[in-house]
């Protein structure tokens, strides 16, 4: 119960982060609740989690096929390891910079919410990488295995941190709006220690797997 628990609390607060800046897909779920309302707002972010479930499976299975290849696991870590660096820098400039995002202006038509947001994630295909970077990196450290119930609790674990994320916006979007200069900037300080943290792992997996060899 442990083991799932620390999967399921490591694997929500990443996939939170990982759509916490403003963009697309949250502030879309704010237009919404703002001119359709707080329930058409709610079945958009289901649709969109949905998809991001559907997502981390697909990262899953790709996960468990690298890592059951001893060829290129070696080299799937140290691709992982930069794919880190470079976000963790990234993000760290970005907040550096301290300005303000222009967040393109979303149109809501009279359309269905729920596959509108079902739409919107399928177009982002981001989340996958980023997922399969996380599955290896948890897998590798010992945090989750490739068993149905660690498979189950990563990926709603992840559609639960996505709608988690799109919750807030809909919910505190008026206040969130005043302060998106400061918020995106906290945000993207908070993102680039995750991405260290992962760094960080990876790296002492590489060492501990070379050490083992030696």
């Amino acid at each position: 119960m442990e083991h799932t628990s620390l999967l399921f609390f490591t694997t929500f607060s990443a996939a939170f982060m990982g759509v916490v800046i403003p963009g697309l897909i949250n502030m879309t779920a704010a237009k919404i609740s703002a001119k359709k309302g707080k329930l058409e707002a709610v079945l958009f972010a289901v649709g969109s989690s949905l998809i991001v479930v559907l997502q981390a499976y697909i990262a899953v299975l790709i996960s468990k096929y690298l890592y059951n290849n001893p060829v290129i696991i070696d080299t799937l870590l140290r691709i992982a390891l930069i794919v880190f660096t470079v976000f963790a820098i990234y993000f760290f400039i970005i907040a550096r910079k301290n300005k303000k995002k222009e967040i393109k202006e979303v149109e809501v038509k009279k359309t269905n919410s729920f596959f509108k947001g079902i739409f919107l994630a399928s177009l982002n295909v981001l989340p996958i990488p980023y997922f399969s970077g996380l599955n290896a990196a948890w897998n590798v450290s010992g945090w989750i295995k490739f068993e149905p119930l660690d498979i189950l609790t990563f990926i709603l674990a992840a559609g639960l941190g996505n709608f988690s994320t799109l919750y807030i916006y809909i919910v505190y979007f008026n206040r969130l709006e005043t302060r998106t200069n400061r918020f995106s900037k906290y945000s993207d300080y908070i993102l680039s220690l995750l991405m260290l943290i992962l760094v960080i792992i990876t790296l002492i997996r590489i060492f501990y797997g070379n050490t083992n060899e030696s």
